[in-house]
């Protein structure tokens, strides 16, 4: 080798230390960085030819930017419901604009939070993308229909009632048995309010027990229904369901009496639990019963949602069925007859009223779910990540994420927990994946280096001196 190739061996290994200090200045400046993934230097030696005789022509070295992407850093707990990390393979496929969802990226870095308009973006303004859930709850079938994930997407919920469990008790030692319980009479003789010739009426019966049970319509609003008892006999009661809301706004299954919406008769065992509930039949409020296995039945409230004549009104709603349920038959637990004071002791009502939204929860799954003032919940999308046969492959961007390039392969988009794909944790943030106390010690021995590398070229300078004073 040459003096003037030992010179520039010595700067050709100035270059790569260079190179070097600026790998791991990048690594320590980065060492708070969520979801940074620790570069390396790695050198290599560059031989211009070799002769037969081991001799080497000239010796060079070179260093070049390498990547770990596929180490796992530490999970670190925060408290926001949108901070999401990744256990295991995969990335976020996130968008560098909100205007072009099509332009993707992959990230680890998961520390998202809303926009103005409610889009989740993380710390370097990627947005969030992932799968718009449909009724179902599924996921669409081509995988890369992918959209910006908004947090704000719905404004709140109402759940109407279709099921209403009641545990009660009628008092079998009822002062007197009333025998004209009769809705086929003119005018009907019976517990609700009654029409005659354009006049409304209380009810002709005074009922035994009744007590009002609020269900929600598919709007969100609260409407009263009234259970009502009355004795009729040894064992045997009737009821009545009657709408407490403004009557104008229901079609009643019988005009004479406008708030009626379902009747029938309960029997009861000698040993007090229920034998027997069975809707009306033929009285033109009766409504398609369950066959009476488990003392339940169905009532529809018969809302006006089309154009009415006045005085009806357009109450906004389809008419609604709700499923009344009084327990078990031959049972104790449910509707009962025992010689103890008439009681509601319970009742549940599913549905709810409306609800503002309230936030976004994450689970292991990638599904995003918001949650409602009124407790009601609902699954909005689910969060995809990306996997790459080579991740340590991808080109890095700015803004700490990565995209295609031939060695990293075509991305896979798969389900989070599934397959080769990681888990997503929530209110979690991964962080770098940089050893300070190594990238002291590199550069420590890359000064080192650097000085030997300088050490070489005023050694072949200084050489080269001592060549010219032989020639003059």
């Amino acid at each position: 080798m040459s003096l003037t190739g030992a010179m520039m061996t010595g700067v050709a290994g100035l270059s790569a230390y260079s190179n070097a200090l600026s790998v791991a200045s990048a690594n320590i400046a980065n060492v708070n960085t969520i979801g940074y993934k620790n570069a390396t230097a790695d050198f290599s030696t560059l031989l211009a030819s070799a002769s037969a005789n081991a001799d080497t022509s000239s010796g060079s070295v070179m260093a070049s930017a390498g990547q770990n992407v596929q180490q796992q850093g530490l999970l670190q707990t925060t408290s926001s419901t949108t901070d999401l990390a990744i256990s295991g393979n995969g990335f976020f496929v996130v968008a560098p604009s909100s205007n072009d969802p099509s332009t993707r990226a992959y990230t680890r870095s998961g520390s998202f939070t809303a926009d103005a308009n409610g889009y989740l973006k993380n710390a370097s303004n990627m947005y969030l993308l992932g799968w718009r859930l449909d009724a179902n709850g599924s996921v669409p079938s081509d995988r890369n229909n992918m959209t910006l994930i908004n947090a704000n997407s719905l404004t709140g919920k109402a759940e109407a009632t279709t099921k209403v469990t009641a545990q009660l008790n009628l008092q079998r030692s009822t002062a007197t048995e009333t025998t004209t319980y009769n809705l086929a009479a003119t005018p009907p003789v019976s517990m609700a309010p009654t029409v005659t010739a354009g006049v409304t009426s209380p009810g002709t019966i005074t009922a035994d027990f009744q007590r009002t049970i609020n269900v929600y319509d598919s709007q969100g609003g609260q409407q009263p229904l009234q259970v009502s008892f009355v004795k009729t006999g040894a064992n045997t009661w009737n009821y009545e369901v009657t709408y407490q809301g403004d009557v104008s706004t229901i079609t009643p299954p019988n005009a004479k009496v406008p708030s009626l919406i379902a009747n029938g008769t309960a029997t009861f065992n000698p040993d007090g639990t229920l034998a027997s509930i069975t809707p009306a039949s033929g009285t033109g409020v009766a409504i398609s019963p369950n066959p009476s296995i488990d003392g339940a039945f169905d009532i529809t409230i018969p809302f006006n949602g089309a154009t009415v004549t006045p005085p009806l009104k357009n109450s906004g709603l389809l008419p609604q069925t709700v499923n009344m349920n009084f327990g078990p038959l031959n049972s104790s637990v449910g509707l009962t007859q025992f010689d103890s004071a008439s009681n509601l002791s319970s009742s549940t009502v599913n549905g709810a009223l409306f609800g503002s939204l309230t936030g976004v929860t994450v689970d292991k799954d990638g599904i995003v779910t918001a949650q409602f003032s009124n407790g009601l919940s609902q699954k909005v999308y689910k969060i995809p990540l990306a996997t790459f046969a080579n991740p340590d492959g991808l080109s890095s961007i700015s803004g700490n994420a990565y995209t295609t390039s031939n060695k990293s392969g075509s991305p896979t988009i798969s389900e989070a927990n599934l397959g080769a794909a990681g888990t997503i944790s929530a209110k979690n943030l991964e962080g770098s994946t940089v050893d300070l106390a190594t990238e002291f010690t590199n550069l420590i021995t890359t000064q080192r280096a650097y000085s030997a590398a300088s050490k070489i070229v005023t050694t072949a300078s200084t050489m080269m001196d001592e060549l010219l004073q032989m020639a003059r």
